[in-house]
């Protein structure tokens, strides 16, 4: 299996919580994201592991470095995470994993799909009856039993069942399948848009199963409040240490140039 880390955004929307350095090197108790992500996908026994860089790919190069390939994708300034994992269709055929670099989670959550029956797969956070609404940010999904029926950030927060982890697989069949949904997307210049976006034309042609988190906690860095809580919250928890307490700004956070 190959996975393949989408980590070519610069993360303008942080506004300055991670200087000037890529999103996917934000310091979470003194590793950033992509290690974090990296060591997570070998202790599952994933070694054939891709990184499509971007903004300074040449910090994510130093940091990674070892045991992985790189694709570019120079210019990430004008292109979205499909554009992103475009780049690396020829790198998709036998089945893959895609995550987003900007994912802290439970190391849980990977055996969860990994360990699925299917070999087409989308990790969600399905929600309970007691959580409330998700926003316009969060990428809202809808499904009927366990197959993934839409997609989509706009869709009406009353109308999903939950949100999209950014972390799925494919089989060779799936593969061969979504390189042709990029192919089209990106052929009608869909440069800006999101992954999920060939999700919601996959699922008209062929199953994609959800599997649930599980209560196993996770969160997507896109804002500020995000990255607090990420380091404040959601560390502690994956790594059994009390709130508060999860460890300072590691040694990427002074990076420059």
């Amino acid at each position: 299996m190959k996975a393949i880390i989408l980590a070519a955004g610069r993360g303008l929307r942080l506004n300055g919580a991670c200087g000037d350095i890529p999103k996917c090197l934000l310091p979470v108790g003194g590793q950033s994201l992509i290690e974090r992500q990296l060591r997570c996908l070998r202790q599952a026994g994933i070694r054939d592991i891709v990184l499509v860089v971007g903004y300074k790919s040449n910090h994510v190069r130093v940091a990674c470095r070892g045991g992985v390939r790189f694709v570019d994708n120079v210019i990430f300034d004008r292109t979205n995470s499909l554009y992103s994992l475009w780049l690396a269709r020829d790198m998709l055929a036998d089945g893959f994993i895609v995550m987003n670099s900007d994912v802290l989670s439970h190391p849980a959550l990977l055996d969860r799909l990994l360990q699925s029956r299917y070999d087409d797969a989308l990790l969600v956070s399905l929600q309970e009856r007691h959580m409330p609404l998700l926003g316009e940010e969060e990428m809202k999904v809808r499904v009927e039993g366990n197959r993934l029926v839409d997609i989509s950030k706009s869709m009406p927060p009353s109308q999903c069942h939950g949100e999209n982890v950014g972390i799925a697989r494919f089989g060779p069949e799936g593969a061969r399948l979504i390189v042709h949904l990029m192919n089209r997307v990106i052929a009608r210049g869909g440069y800006g848009e999101w992954v999920p976006r060939v999700f919601q034309e996959f699922v008209v042609s062929r199953p994609l199963h959800v599997v649930d988190t599980g209560g196993y906690p996770w969160i997507e860095i896109d804002f500020p409040g995000d990255y607090h809580r990420a380091v404040a919250e959601v560390f502690p928890m994956i790594s059994g240490r009390p709130p508060g307490k999860s460890a300072a700004p590691g040694p990427y956070w002074r990076l420059e140039g």
